[in-house]
């Protein structure tokens, strides 16, 4: 049978900033920005959650619904080191483990009983490594199924263990909202509330075959998680199997909308840095490179080109989406800047002896400067054409720098030489 943890780190962006400040503790806390600026809440706390504040609302929405509420711009370097040390834990309980994002990890624990113990026993023994090794709370579910014990942990919040009986699922899930369903947002809430499903339950008791004709393939991913069976997308995978992104972005909304090119090309340099550090650390190279442009009245543009080679590089990047902005640019005011890079290889493919020498420099160079930002942060160091942008790097949940997700064993290893890895273990 198998056996599934799910770890959750309880409100923690806000978590960690109390560990630096204890006088937060206990206060409506918001984490991601001010409350006059543009952008979305990254972390509440639960103080601030009883106002109605959540993550990914506008910060100015949660400033109206708390006025109270202390509003705090967030130290991503200090969430990354505590992710690392969750992340310690977690491997010295099981080498089974798959980081879903900087706060949360699933571990399949099926036979591990001798060495853990029963499935609760082992939970609590597990929260309290956690709290031991980090001072932060967490929730953790235990389940058959991913799926379930993400549910699980989630009802279990905050600070709680749940184990969801083998056998008990379809019935743990039958009286939840719909929307509790990892992969139902809002769009399906509502194309679901459109034919009366409003509960778990409700979809259970639907035919499969209503479902695809209604909804396709969502349809029969949704028939088997309302019977609590991992079904669709990134639940089909196996924990402990590395996979590659299918693609990497980096956006950034300004405070004020600008006009202003040399700022709008300062941001193009710094948004490709941080694509160009995430390529390395998966052992990437892109061929197709992406401007995403958004103006004052909310009208997006996107422009994408195909390179003759795929590439990895900083300067790369941003030549060709620089080259993107300068003609696409009508010259407006800009609200938000992006740049996006998919089509996947594992290698730049063959170069000419000139480009191939050129190449290994720029990559040696910018190998040194990851490591430079693994110790000493993200904007310790810069492409000179970043450096005239106001950036700051805000909270998400995929920054560059993460454990447990570096590339696959033995991918490319010729290809790219230890230098050029995160010095964590695994992003």
């Amino acid at each position: 049978m198998k056996l599934i943890f799910h770890l959750d780190m309880d409100a923690f962006f806000v978590s960690v900033e109390e560990l630096f400040n204890p006088s937060l503790k206990g206060k409506p806390v918001v984490v991601g920005g001010q409350r006059g600026q543009r952008g979305v809440v990254s972390a509440a706390s639960y103080a601030a959650r009883r106002f109605g504040v959540h993550s990914a609302m506008p910060l100015r929405t949660a400033g109206r619904l708390c006025p109270q509420a202390i509003f705090v711009d967030g130290h991503p370097h200090r969430y990354r080191e505590y992710s690392h040390k969750v992340y310690e834990v977690l491997q010295s309980f099981t080498p089974l483990v798959e980081m879903a994002s900087i706060d949360e990890a699933y571990l399949d624990l099926t036979g591990a009983g001798r060495l853990h113990g029963p499935p609760l026993r082992a939970a609590h023994e597990l929260h309290n490594r956690i709290h031991r090794a980090t001072n932060l709370n967490c929730s953790i579910g235990a389940a058959t199924s991913r799926l379930v014990a993400k549910v699980a942990s989630d009802q279990a919040k905050p600070n709680g263990v749940l184990w969801i009986l083998p056998g008990q699922e379809a019935k743990f899930l039958a009286p939840l909202e719909i929307r509790k369903i990892p992969g139902v947002g809002k769009v399906t809430e509502k194309n679901l509330h459109a034919i009366g499903v409003t509960r778990v339950g409700d979809l259970a008791g639907l035919e499969e075959t209503f479902l695809e004709r209604r909804f396709g393939k969502l349809g029969l991913a949704l028939a088997g998680k309302a019977r609590g069976l991992d079904a669709g997308g990134w639940f089909d995978g196996e924990i402990g199997d590395a996979s590659d992104p299918k693609s990497i972005s980096h956006e950034h909304t300004f405070s004020e909308d600008t006009a202003e090119a040399i700022v709008l090309e300062a941001m193009l340099a710094r948004l490709s840095e941080m694509v160009g550090r995430r390529l390395r650390e998966h052992a990437l190279h892109a061929r197709t490179v992406q401007l995403k442009l958004r103006y004052s009245d909310f009208s997006t543009f996107t422009r994408a080109h195909t390179l003759d080679h795929a590439t990895k590089l900083d300067n790369e990047i941003l030549d060709h989406v620089r080259r993107l902005f300068r003609k696409a640019w009508t010259g407006a005011a800009v609200r938000l800047i992006g740049v996006h890079v998919s089509s996947f290889e594992d290698s730049e493919g063959q170069l000419s002896l000139l480009d191939g020498e050129k190449n290994a420099r720029w990559s040696k160079a910018l190998s040194a400067a990851d490591r430079i930002r693994d110790r000493f942060g993200e904007s310790s160091i810069s492409l000179a054409g970043g450096l005239k942008s106001t950036f700051r790097e805000r909270v998400h949940e995929n920054p560059a720098s993460l454990p447990g997700k570096t590339p696959r064993p033995g991918k490319n290893d010729a290809a790219v030489p230890p230098a050029e890895r995160s010095e964590s273990s695994g992003k």
